[in-house]
């Protein structure tokens, strides 16, 4: 999950992916923030999908993760708009049965997503808002989804964007402001560029790299 309000580099971050290994489900149908995008991203190439139906995205989550077998990425951008959406197109409508169904929806991404193929990715894009202890976590519509879904908390790393002396960067680790989370020992530094290519590369290499020694002394100590 990358979590950031408009302008820090969440969409930006998706520049040095390679798009024949890349599917991108543009839920505003908006222009990506990098050079030549459209030759990289498009129907014809079968790797973008630009919508914001749930009754649309939901098939594709399953049909790329038990036939796509050449896509290793999918990025939703942003998901929290694809909540907001839902909640706009069904505004006008009476009672609370919408907010349950946004609930499941958002749920139901959620759950298919956890069981992707181990070597299926899938990065939730975010604008953020702060709760009641003014921690900033991700923007969503509606108190089922934000109490009993909990989105960064089904999340396993949670990154943060983060703009330092004009560089684009993500938070790895939570500061007491923000909800952002990796494994131990993931990355190295608090702030991370903001290359989802290279951060592959480093959720890969920890997941399936060799055990170190020192993971071995750790697990023998606290034997």
């Amino acid at each position: 999950m990358i979590l950031g309000e408009s302008g820090t580099g969440k969409s930006t971050s998706l520049r040095n992916l390679d798009p024949d290994s890349t599917f991108i489900i543009n839920v505003l149908n908006k222009p990506l923030p990098f050079r030549s995008y459209k030759n990289l991203y498009n129907t014809d190439k079968k790797n973008l999908l630009e919508t914001d139906d749930y009754r649309k995205i939901i098939p594709y989550l399953k049909a790329i993760n038990e036939r796509g077998k050449n896509i290793k990425n999918i990025i939703i951008d942003d998901f929290s708009f694809l909540m907001n959406n839902e909640f706009m197109h069904r505004c006008r409508e009476k009672g609370y049965d919408k907010f349950t169904d946004m609930g499941s929806n958002v749920f139901n991404i959620m759950d298919i997503c956890q069981n992707f193929r181990d070597d299926l990715y899938c990065y939730l894009l975010c604008h953020t808002e702060k709760d009641h202890a003014n921690m900033i976590k991700p923007k969503t519509v509606g108190k089922m989804t934000s109490d009993y879904v909990g989105l960064a908390e089904r999340a396993t790393i949670v990154l943060h964007t983060q703009i330092i002396d004009r560089r684009y960067a993500f938070l790895t680790q939570n500061d007491g402001m923000h909800v952002a989370k990796t494994p131990m020992g993931m990355f190295d530094e608090p702030y991370i560029d903001n290359d989802l290519q290279e951060i592959r590369k480093t959720i890969d290499a920890y997941y399936n790299g060799p055990i170190l020694q020192e993971v071995i002394n750790q697990q023998g100590e606290a034997a």
